[in-house]
């Protein structure tokens, strides 16, 4: 069984990029509650054609997700989670600027490395597991979500309740640069910072107005101290607002700020001190909103054992698997805080996710394709 899945012809390939291409041409923009529920009901007929039992559930105002499940081989073992996604970060009417196409061992469309092949790896190697007259070793629960571009806000509940009845979780996200495994993510968390001033007529009378720019300015640079790129915590100021006229001292001023983090500990240091400023000017008001987006993926012993197994079974067919971190956050860190030994970057190789070059490598694919159905089977 294990060397009828470890081959795909021609044909094979000529499907699965046929699938990639259904795929990718159905756009799926984050938010966009028409368009993911259409391939969410593409991607449940796939799977049912595969041997799932499908069902797809209703995200209010961004489209559905589909959760999937297909019984194991060995039903006492708790169930193997798989995470995907369904939308993307490109906007209507990318498709028409930069359609689908293969180019040598590239096929480039809006989407396709992040995250649209690796559902074709899902449904392809499910395919031949039932070709091939076999199941997963371990009951499989599927769950695509349409929200994950956008924070994960109507399906981590979801992503949470399965994870706690699981065993492991893999995350067909795509690799790292290199093709290696995702064995680290940092986490994210997003704060509002709002600074309250007074106005008064700049030209007139501005030794009345207290500026909430300049506090603002003052707090933005208190805020950047706290990073520690040693650690892997990053921070970025990315949008900042404040003011009505230039001839008027502002009364409000605002900023959001972006934290990257590996461990938790990290993060409750930097949201203790961002709860804890204080004005530096006389009148000025500073309050600090948000919190954790995603949790960090750690490095734990769980998720080394993990690794080191996928990589024992990427090595018999030809792979060498290596591993490292990411700087963004997936739905794998869910699953990771709770305890659920988890592999990310399980996808197929390529380049520019959220870019203009976006693709995928071509030859890459039946491996991916090959190394999840034989990780179905042994895992």
């Amino acid at each position: 069984m294990d060397a009828a899945m470890a081959g795909m012809e021609a044909s094979d390939l000529t499907r699965a990029l046929d699938r990639l291409r259904r795929y990718v041409e159905r756009e799926t923009p984050t938010g966009d509650a028409e368009r993911t529920a259409a391939l969410a009901e593409e991607l449940a007929r796939d799977l049912t054609a595969a041997g799932a039992v499908v069902e797809q559930i209703e995200a209010t105002g961004v489209g559905k997700h589909v959760r999937a499940r297909v019984p194991g081989r060995e039903p006492g073992e708790r169930p193997l989670l798989v995470l995907g996604h369904l939308d993307t970060v490109h906007p209507l009417g990318t498709l028409a600027a930069r359609p689908f196409r293969v180019e040598g061992d590239r096929a480039y469309g809006p989407g396709i490395y992040d995250m649209k092949a690796g559902l074709v790896v899902i449904v392809e190697a499910l395919m031949r597991l039932r070709a091939a007259g076999t199941q997963p070793r371990r009951p499989l629960v599927l769950l695509v979500t349409c929200d994950e571009e956008a924070g994960s806000g109507t399906s981590r509940s979801l992503i949470e309740a399965e994870a706690r009845e699981a065993g492991v979780a893999l995350v067909l996200e795509p690799p790292l640069a290199n093709g290696a495994a995702k064995t680290a993510r940092k986490g994210v968390a997003i704060y509002h910072l709002c600074v309250t001033g007074r106005p008064a007529h700049a030209g007139l009378e501005p030794e009345r107005g207290v500026s909430a720019v300049v506090e603002l300015a003052h707090q933005i640079l208190r805020v950047m101290e706290l990073a520690d790129p040693a650690r892997g915590t990053t921070i970025n100021v990315g949008v900042v607002h404040g003011g009505t006229a230039s001839n008027v001292v502002p009364a409000a001023a605002r900023a959001e700020i972006d934290v990257r983090f590996t461990t938790r500990a990290e993060r409750e240091r930097v949201e203790r001190a961002l709860l804890s400023l204080t004005p530096v000017l006389e009148g000025a008001a500073v309050e600090v909103t948000g919190g954790e987006n995603r949790p960090p993926l750690e490095r734990s012993d769980g998720v080394v054992r993990l690794y080191e197994l996928v990589r024992a079974v990427a090595a018999e067919l030809g792979m060498e698997l290596s591993e490292g971190s990411a700087g963004g956050g997936s739905d794998g860190c869910f699953t990771a805080a709770l305890g659920v030994p988890t592999l990310d970057g399980l996808g197929v190789l390529g380049d520019g996710a959220h870019a203009t070059h976006e693709h995928i490598v071509v030859s890459d694919l039946p491996r991916r394709i090959a190394l999840f159905a034989r990780l179905l089977d042994r895992l």
